[in-house]
């Protein structure tokens, strides 16, 4: 399994000279199976590059999709995503559907002709929706199981497994807190549900469901000190990414989502904070920032 990072940022793309290292672009992770099957991560600003390496190599490409949740930050490249416009691709999307709201329908309001000049209805690829839940499905010769996390809307998390490897995607997730569910109106009640009936601790679920990966991606958009002022709005700090990576017991762990007011030298900060946190308590999982770039394989 191979993975390459597009994009690592959240909420909005930063271009711009203090953040050329770790990168602006919002979500897009490029997952490439043993027999080089590709499935992507998200359709973040990041797309847009990768697209352009498809193009590059004259291939068609057929390849699956799947979109944590369709806040902007993690749709917004998908217009620009050259392969949709040609003839012979196909695309087959994942993602969950709200109330009243279909997969198809989060992705084409985006490109309704009041906000961008081509709709979807007009894209020449094949383009099919496979709305999931909490399940897992065929992609490939792959198992796709996906978890609803803690995130305002219905946002899933994705673990992709094959050939004895697996990988887990987890964007955008907040530890969950039983006191603080009590006062959140954002995240659906029935996802709130799946968590409370969880005995001890909630976060059990994400926990049982990165276990024994071999890379976890992780939401780490905040340091401690930040997510004091940001309860509630579905993101995670690094102390824990670190605890849901020791808890599971993931061979490494990616800290992803980067805050938008986090130049390189802040990620910089935040890794060797997490490497001495490591150390002192004596995780064994290695540990490093999602860099636009970055390219794994295992």
């Amino acid at each position: 399994m191979r993975v390459k990072f597009w994009g690592t940022r959240g909420s909005i793309p930063t271009p711009g000279k203090d953040t050329v290292r770790y990168g602006g672009n919002t979500p897009c992770v490029e997952v490439r199976l043993p027999h080089d099957e590709l499935v992507i991560f998200d359709a973040g600003s990041g797309i847009r590059g990768l697209g352009d390496a498809l193009m590059a190599r004259g291939e068609s490409v057929k390849a699956y999709l799947a979109i944590s949740h369709p806040h902007w930050d993690h749709i917004q490249g998908f217009p620009f995503f050259k392969p949709v416009f040609i003839s012979g691709n196909e695309f087959t999307i994942i993602g969950a559907e709200s109330r009243g709201v279909t997969l198809r329908q989060m992705i084409a309001s985006q490109m309704d002709k009041a906000y961008f000049p081509v709709q979807l209805n007009e894209l020449k690829a094949k383009i099919n929706f496979r709305p999931v839940k909490e399940e897992t499905i065929r992609v490939f010769n792959a198992g796709l199981t996906s978890i609803f996390v803690n995130h305002p809307a219905f946002a899933l998390g994705y673990r992709l497994s094959i050939a004895g490897r697996s990988l887990v995607y987890i964007s955008d997730n907040e530890p969950f807190d039983r006191e603080v569910a009590r006062s959140l109106r954002n995240v659906d009640k029935g996802v709130v549900a799946r968590f409370l009936e969880v005995r001890g601790d909630p976060n059990q679920r994400i926990f049982d469901f990165a276990r024994g990966a071999d890379v976890l991606i992780h939401d780490t958009t905040y340091t401690p000190e930040e997510y004091v002022n940001h309860v509630g709005w579905g993101h995670s700090h690094y102390l824990f990414s670190l605890k849901v990576a020791d808890e599971a017991g993931v061979k490494q762990l990616v800290l992803f989502h980067h805050d938008q007011t986090h130049d390189d030298g802040k990620v910089d900060e935040i890794v060797q904070k997490c490497k001495k946190e490591i150390k002192t308590r004596g995780y064994r999982f290695e540990c490093l920032a999602a860099a636009e770039g970055l390219e794994l394989e295992w």
